[in-house]
């Protein structure tokens, strides 16, 4: 049966280890195929091409952006490239072919970038369109890079593998990134080969304006909704754990055996995603299966997501959390039944594009949290000229996540847990279904406070 599947960038720089736990484990000759593997670009390059996802180090695209010299971080990002190619020259990777392949795409981007940077410096057009196709120019050369050697790697090893790149450097014709997908795919016998689709996709639309570094899950759940498999499967370097391991001990917490899309939503919503939820939403509606697995362990099933799985028993499923987080305390004695106050609170937070994670009200205040990363002085500034007192205070939040958890005495359990361990809840709150039980807690509290609830909910 035909599934869809996903390997990250850290999966990825393991190549060894994906074909001999993923492509290989359990299989041989037929059963190899009915299979589209979407590719991340390997561990790092992104980074280097765009900026550094979690420092905001500034790669090839920072110097373009600031009308700077990029040809030398590029050809940078070549010598990388090609020091790849040579780590995987035991896998069976052909070094000549790759150092080709990358020689020449990375020179027709130089091209295009060369010709946006003259564009751009002309100042006759938007920055911001220039600017956002040099993204996805840059972008693609990384999954393209990645696609190709593992293609190129499998066909050595003498399985039948066929390359999609749906970058499309070579293809000028307008297609949205759905045309594209349904275009590049229609004609392949998936019975016979094993498919390696790249994780960036070329639309009119720009796959990088709306979903930025979550691309690949995008084109990943696309590719999905168009071909309907049997499954859906993202293969990461670690389990969904019902808590983090590193922080509880991992002989305190076990992998989430079945969960379901309202779950894998409130993940994200704290950082922690099993998948985008933008990429999740469409799985959802047609009704696809999604798996998340560990590259490592083969031999284990995994997490099931699904959309109608309830838990038989009441439990705790997940417990999470983020300290990177910021509580915003709107204060003003005339908001008590005054109508309106929280409608200028949030326009105020949409005109700054601002999305918030939670949020507490009483007579005359409204306390939000929102990611550190959106903070923006200007938002305060315009609460202050409106109400009387505006607080920000650097915060973390605690999840209690499950699909069927709703049992009587589960917030005494929490509370008591915090008590016994000197942690002061700042505030918590959940909606009807409580499918997430959310705690305020001071940053510092962070690590202990999982520990504490983990061991409370054992």
């Amino acid at each position: 049966m035909l599934t869809v599947e996903k390997i990250g960038g850290t999966s990825m720089t393991a190549l060894s280890d994906v074909i001999k736990n993923i492509i290989l484990f359990e299989r041989s000759g037929k059963q190899l195929y009915n299979r589209i593997f979407v590719v991340s670009a390997f561990s790092g390059v992104t980074n280097l091409l765009l900026e550094n996802k979690k420092t905001g180090e500034p790669g090839v695209y920072h110097r373009l952006a600031n009308y700077k010299d990029f040809h030398k971080p590029l050809n940078s990002v070549t010598i990388k490239l090609k020091q790849i190619n040579k780590s995987y020259e035991k896998l069976g990777l052909n070094i000549a072919e790759a150092d080709r392949y990358i020689e020449n795409h990375i020179k027709q981007a130089q091209t295009y970038l060369e010709n946006l940077a003259n564009v751009l410096a002309s100042g006759y057009v938007s920055k911001d369109g220039i600017l956002q196709a040099a993204r996805e120019i840059l972008a693609s050369i990384g999954e393209s890079h990645s696609a190709y050697n593992f293609t190129n790697i499998l066909q050595n090893m003498g399985i039948n593998a066929t390359l999609v790149d749906l970058g499309g450097f070579n293809d000028h014709r307008s297609y949205t990134i759905d045309q594209r997908i349904k275009k590049d795919l229609q004609h392949i016998d998936f019975e016979n080969t094993i498919c390696i689709v790249t994780g960036y996709a070329k639309g009119t639309e720009g796959i990088m304006r709306e979903f930025d570094r979550g691309y690949s899950e995008v084109t990943f759940s696309k590719i999905a909704v168009e071909v309907k498999p049997h499954e859906a499967i993202i293969h990461k370097e670690y389990h969904l754990c019902t808590a983090d391991p590193v922080l509880v001990g991992m002989h305190n917490c076990h992998p989430v055996g079945y969960t379901n899309y309202d779950v894998a939503d409130q993940l994200a919503d704290v950082g922690m995603e099993a998948i985008h939820p933008k990429a999740s939403k469409p799985l959802e509606i047609n009704n696809i299966n999604l798996r998340i697995k560990n590259t490592f362990e083969p031999e284990h099933p995994g997490t099931l997501i699904t959309r109608e799985y309830i838990c038989e028993t009441k439990r705790v499923e997940v417990i999470t959390g983020t300290d990177k987080v910021v509580m915003i305390d709107v204060y003003d004695p005339s908001m008590v039944g005054n109508v309106g106050s929280d409608l200028h609170i949030m326009q105020l937070f949409f005109k700054y594009n601002i999305s918030y994670t939670f949020k507490a009200t009483s007579a005359n205040s409204i306390s939000i949290v929102i990611w550190e990363k959106d903070f923006n002085k200007k938002l305060i500034a315009d609460l202050e000229d409106d109400f009387e007192h505006v607080t920000v205070q650097k915060m973390a939040v605690v999840c209690l996540l499950g699909t069927n958890m709703d049992q009587p005495g589960l917030l005494a359990r929490s509370a008591a847990a915090f008590a016994e361990n000197g942690i002061d809840i700042k505030s918590a709150g959940f909606a009807l279904r409580k499918v997430n039980i959310q705690f305020l807690v001071a940053r510092e509290d962070f690590d202990q406070s999982i520990i504490a609830l983990n061991k409370a909910m054992a």
